[in-house]
C-alpha cells in the first residue's frame, strides 16, 4: 500500500520547486523531491512525441506516495509513466501546461496566461509558489539594512532565458535608472539575486549600489523573504512570472523592469496585462508611486479545489 504523502517531480529549477512545494504545503502533505534527468536525446523531444516509459530517464524513480506533483516539461513523462503503472492508486497533479492532453492527469494547475482548457484544469492568476506571509514575517529581521528613516526598495534580479536577453549594456541602463530614481536620502535599496542571475550582473550591481545600499551576493531564501518583508516597494525584472507572482503575495507595489526580448513574448504580455489590470504591477517608468491591493494567494485557492477532487477519488 502506498503511503499518503507526495512525490515532487521537477528538473530542479528554483521556480519549479517553489510551485510544486507550495502546492504540497498548501495541501498539508509530507513530501520528498525527485530531480528528473532525461537521457540526452529525450531532452530535445516534446512530451507528446516521447514514449511513456522509464527508458528515457537517467535515474529510476521510486514511488512511495499516493500523490505525485510534477512541474515542468521534463517531469511530464515520468508522471504519466507512474500513472500507467499504479493507475488509481495514485493521484497525479501537474503544474503548468504539460503540452499533452490534460485528461492524462487527475488535475492540472495552470496560469491563465497559458490558455489551457479542460475539465480538470484549475486556472490561476500567475504562478503558484511556496512563499507565505507568515514565513515572510518570521524572517523579516534576517537582513539588517541599517535604514534609519529611509524606506526600503527591494530590487529582485532574474536572469537571461530563452525569451529575454541580459546584456551588460541593457542592465547597465536599468541600474542607472534605478540609481537615478531611488538613490536618495528617502530610500535604501536592497538588491536580491535569483538562481538565474549571472555572476557578472551581481558584480555589476555590487559596484553600482553597495557603497550606500545592500547588495546580497549569495542566493539566500531567508534574505529574499526578509527583503520582501522590509520593502515599501518591490522591483522585479520581467523575465520571471514566478518571482512577480511571489512578490504579489505581499500586497505591496510591484514595479516590473522590462528587458529586451529575444522572441515572441505573447504569454508574458498577457500575464503583465492581467497583473496590471488587477492593480498589482506597473512598468518601471520615470516616476515613483505607491498603491495597494489585496495580496494574491492562489496556491491555497487551487489546493482547496484539488483537495475536493482527491476526496472524491478516495485518495485522502
Amino acid at each position: 500500500m502506498l503511503k499518503p504523502k507526495a512525490l515532487l517531480l521537477t528538473q530542479g529549477m528554483h521556480g519549479m520547486i517553489s510551485q510544486a512545494e507550495g502546492l504540497a504545503n498548501a495541501l498539508g502533505l509530507k513530501f520528498r523531491h525527485e530531480t528528473i534527468e532525461l537521457k540526452k536525446f529525450w531532452n530535445i523531444i516534446p512530451p507528446k512525441f516521447t514514449p511513456i516509459s522509464d527508458i528515457i530517464l537517467k535515474n529510476k524513480i521510486i514511488c512511495d506516495s499516493k500523490i505525485v506533483i510534477s512541474c515542468g516539461r521534463k517531469s511530464v513523462i515520468p508522471s504519466l509513466f507512474l500513472k500507467k503503472r499504479f493507475k488509481k492508486q495514485i493521484f497525479t497533479i501537474h503544474v503548468q501546461d504539460p503540452k499533452v492532453k490534460p485528461s492524462n492527469f487527475d488535475s492540472i494547475i495552470c496560469p491563465e496566461h497559458d490558455n489551457l482548457d479542460g475539465e480538470n484544469v484549475i486556472k490561476t492568476k500567475g504562478a503558484i509558489h511556496y512563499l507565505t506571509n507568515d514565513e515572510i514575517k518570521k524572517n523579516i529581521n534576517f537582513l539588517k539594512p541599517n535604514q534609519g528613516d529611509k524606506k526600503i526598495i527591494t530590487f529582485i534580479i532574474g536572469g537571461p532565458n530563452q525569451y529575454y536577453d541580459y546584456s551588460e549594456k541593457k542592465i547597465d541602463k536599468v541600474f542607472a535608472k534605478i540609481k537615478n530614481m531611488f538613490v536618495s536620502p528617502k530610500y535604501k535599496l536592497i538588491v536580491i539575486p535569483s538562481y538565474r542571475t549571472p555572476d557578472n550582473i551581481i558584480k555589476l550591481a555590487f559596484n553600482y549600489f553597495n557603497q550606500e545600499h545592500l547588495v546580497v551576493k549569495e542566493r539566500d531564501k531567508k534574505a529574499y523573504l526578509s527583503s520582501l518583508g522590509l520593502a515599501s516597494i518591490i522591483i522585479v525584472t520581467c523575465d520571471s512570472t514566478s518571482m512577480i507572482s511571489e512578490a504579489a503575495i505581499t500586497g505591496k507595489p510591484v514595479y516590473v523592469v522590462q528587458m529586451n526580448n529575444r522572441k515572441n513574448i505573447y504569454r508574458f504580455e498577457k500575464f503583465f496585462k492581467l497583473f496590471n489590470d488587477l492593480g498589482i504591477t506597473r512598468n518601471l517608468e520615470d516616476k515613483i508611486e505607491h498603491w495597494t491591493y489585496k495580496g494574491l494567494d492562489e496556491v491555497n485557492r487551487a489546493a482547496s479545489l484539488v483537495r475536493q477532487k482527491m476526496k472524491t477519488d478516495g485518495i485522502i
